[in-house]
């Protein structure tokens, strides 16, 4: 056991898709869903929410509270099947058809270069001397913002999750791997701001205050966070996987 599981969300409308059920469209032969399993099969656990299909052996399954209450809400039923010793958790989108085992690899090996709340103080912090600032506080605003326009350098403090961040600087935060404690708290501090609720809550909200380590993919081939909210990006990601 290594104390890694991983939270699929396999929820939402797809309504720029027609309302298919998108993780179950096909790339490059295989439901996007069942490629994104497979980047996570080293997982302890691997727990799918929201629609899902046939799946393989050993995956669980779970559904948000209310059905369709968005992806804050599905990382909170995700995480309720958590073994008492997990420590780590990825939490993806089910529409990451390039996603690969070396990709969340990578994020897993940024967080672990970070302080956790509980380390020691003399442990070092996430950067090196040679590092670009990288570690960084979510502030409040447009999800879809570049990050040097809504962040602050952090130098020292400890890191929740890692993220990787596209190409413009924008946080991809489901394609992330979290401390468990760490997101556990952040479910509990949105859920008191909304009335106990976390229906509908953005993901934005979670972030609120927490300590980001930001990975760029410095490996090959395209862009792990890619994710398919049209049938332009399937086609685009059929193309990347021929």
């Amino acid at each position: 056991m290594t104390g890694y599981a991983a939270i699929l969300l396999a929820g939402g409308a797809a309504r720029r898709m027609g309302g298919v059920d998108k993780p179950a469209r096909a790339v490059g032969g295989r439901p996007m869903l069942h490629r994104v399993l497979d980047a996570v099969a080293d997982a302890d656990q691997r727990i799918v929410v929201g629609s899902s299909g046939p799946l393989p052996r050993g995956v669980r399954t779970a559904r948000e509270e209310p059905p369709g209450g968005g992806p804050v809400a599905a990382t909170a039923a995700g995480l309720a099947w958590l073994d008492p010793g997990t420590t780590t958790v990825a939490v993806l989108a089910a529409d990451l058809p390039l996603l690969t085992t070396a990709a969340v690899a990578e994020l897993r090996r940024a967080l672990a270069a970070c302080q956790s709340r509980d380390d020691p103080p003399a442990l070092a912090a996430c950067q090196s001397r040679d590092d670009p600032p990288a570690l960084h506080a979510a502030a409040a605003g447009p999800e879809d913002a570049p990050a040097a326009a809504r962040r602050e350098t952090l130098d020292g403090r400890y890191a929740a999750l890692a993220c990787y961040v596209d190409g413009d600087g924008r946080r991809q935060y489901l394609c992330a791997v979290w401390r468990v404690p760490a997101l556990r708290a952040a479910l509990d501090r949105l859920a008191a701001t909304r009335g106990g609720s976390l229906d509908g809550a953005p993901v934005r909200g979670l972030l609120a205050g927490v300590a980001v380590r930001e990975v760029s993919w410095s490996g090959s081939g395209p862009p792990p966070w890619f994710d398919c909210d049209t049938d332009e990006d399937v086609r685009r990601a059929e193309e990347w996987t021929r």
